[in-house]
């Protein structure tokens, strides 16, 4: 919940940040919930719709007055883990930089929405280690076929040429989560529908108070994205 400045000059300062504030968790609503922070970490193929639903999760959230910061693997690759390449070490290096960078956004009272592949059991515990108990494993589920069938960029073609190297599903393992906190069905399941379930899972779990109307309204999101 965004903190009411006394003084001239905190006021002068929130002016200068704002933009900064408006990017990170959307426009400031009237009707506020108090979050205590958290982290939902989408896990799935490339190509299961984990960024999509990150993305639309935190347009929603943003909506109910929730502050939220999304963290995709794609992004971060581009900057933070500009670094790294695709071997088994850089990988966990990947998810353990997320994971503190996730961690230190749930201190601050946002929810965390990390998209990230994450393909091992063993970097996602890694994750849930730094985290602690705010971490929740989201599984975002989809069949290979429908994921090489989705891919626009043309990298699963690529990685059956061997053109691509280690490339999650094809030349490396995905280890599903075996009990997984949420799982999204993105096969059988709308992306309206998904986004709802979320949303309402993060409420669930992370929300100490409520406007009083209710967690209901997540289906009235779902019904305006399936328009």
């Amino acid at each position: 919940m965004q903190r009411v400045e006394d003084s001239t000059i905190d006021e002068a300062r929130d002016g200068m940040f704002l933009p900064l504030r408006r990017a990170l968790h959307g426009e400031p609503k009237s009707r506020k919930l108090t979050s205590e922070g958290g982290v939902v970490w989408l896990t799935g193929l490339s190509g299961s719709g984990k960024s999509t639903l990150a993305s639309a999760a935190a347009k929603a959230l943003s909506a109910h007055g929730m502050r939220s910061a999304v963290l995709d693997g794609d992004i971060l690759r581009r900057g933070l883990n500009s670094d790294l390449n695709f071997s088994a070490c850089d990988r966990h290096e990947s998810v353990r930089r997320a994971a503190e960078v996730a961690s230190m956004l749930a201190n601050e009272g946002l929810i965390a929405i990390v998209a990230l592949i994450s393909p091992l059991v063993q970097m996602r515990a890694h994750a849930r280690e730094i985290i602690g108990d705010r971490f929740r494993e989201i599984y975002v589920k989809a069949q290979l076929s429908r994921c090489e069938a989705a891919d626009v960029k043309g990298l699963y073609a690529k990685a059956r040429r061997g053109e691509i190297a280690g490339f999650t599903g094809i030349s490396a393992p995905y280890e599903a989560p075996l009990d997984a906190d949420l799982v999204l069905d993105t096969d059988a399941q709308t992306v309206g529908q998904c986004v709802s379930a979320l949303a309402s899972y993060v409420e669930l779990q992370f929300v100490a108070s409520w406007d009083t109307r209710g967690r209901s309204e997540w289906n009235g999101f779902r019904s305006i994205n399936e328009a």
